[in-house]
């Protein structure tokens, strides 16, 4: 089977070869973190995610935080049979959601696993949004909760730190569809139980590209619910430096403005190696 699950549209035979992801015939976890307490709140909730970490990437960011896993792909293997008999095997009212970390790659396995599974807390697609609209419709049926992280305006910074020129173009609207799918964000306990929640990291020296993000969020986006993050650690090539507090607070102040108060600020201290699971 041809692969075309992403922009990329490689259209490998994953059976034989492998695309930019790195990624074969089967779904590949690198790690699988119970009562994941790292996210925003309302996926964490009070009992934590159960965070499975997929392996391989379809954007590989230079400055990927979990840069081992991400290009590469290496981990345990499942078919989506398989990858369906692990998630039962837990005790799923242990945990406030179940955090889908990077499975971009991997769309039409976890359609296929996941398409009649009735799961008793919510699912969480937690991608870089570099995603086909069409896909982001077939997912939509088993999926509740959209986290997608909105990395880049400018396509020639995509270009350069994740190899994807089209970056904009096609996160955009993968969101917009998200939210199409998702329209309304609802509550349970506090617990993002459906809905769309964006994320936007700001890179250091890159101020300018997290206002045209965030002004494309306030033009496009009816009530929109944000997460902005400061928590940038240097890997990589491109990038020898944190994100300075005043870039972080220009740029907060700037979404403020633009009345996206909705949502979750970042304190700088994240920005450690602490805070990256250890695969």
């Amino acid at each position: 089977m041809k692969c075309y699950d992403c922009p990329r549209e490689c259209g490998v035979d994953r059976t034989t070869e492998r695309g930019f992801c790195g990624a074969n015939d089967k779904i590949a976890i690198a790690k699988i973190i119970k009562n994941f307490m790292w996210e925003e709140p309302c996926i964490s909730g009070s009992k934590g995610a159960l965070a499975i970490f997929f392996s391989g990437c379809n954007l590989r960011c230079d400055f990927c935080q979990n840069y081992k896993i991400s290009h590469g792909c290496s981990g345990e293997f499942y078919t989506p049979e398989e990858f369906r008999k692990l998630i039962n095997n837990f005790d799923l009212s242990k945990f406030s959601s179940i955090d889908l970390i990077t499975p971009t790659h991997y769309s039409s396995f976890l359609c296929e696993a996941l398409k009649d599974f009735k799961s008793p807390i919510p699912i969480v697609w937690n991608s870089s949004a570099y995603e086909k609209t069409d896909v982001i419709d077939k997912i939509s049926q088993f999926v509740d909760v959209f986290l997608p992280d909105f990395k880049y305006f400018d396509n020639n910074l995509s270009k350069k730190l994740s190899f994807a020129e089209n970056y904009f173009e096609k996160a955009s609207s993968a969101i917009l569809q998200m939210i199409k799918n998702k329209p309304q964000n609802i509550f349970i306990d506090g617990v993002l139980s459906k809905g769309v929640l964006i994320r936007h990291l700001v890179l250091p020296g890159q101020v300018k590209d997290s206002m045209k993000v965030l002004d494309f969020i306030s033009k496009n986006v009816a009530r929109p619910f944000i997460s902005l993050m400061g928590q940038f650690t240097p890997l990589g090539k491109y990038f020898s430096r944190k994100l300075k507090p005043l870039e972080y607070k220009v740029v907060l102040n700037y979404a403020l403005k633009l009345g996206l108060e909705n949502g979750y600020f970042q304190e700088l201290e994240s920005a450690s190696n602490s805070f990256i699971p250890k695969f």
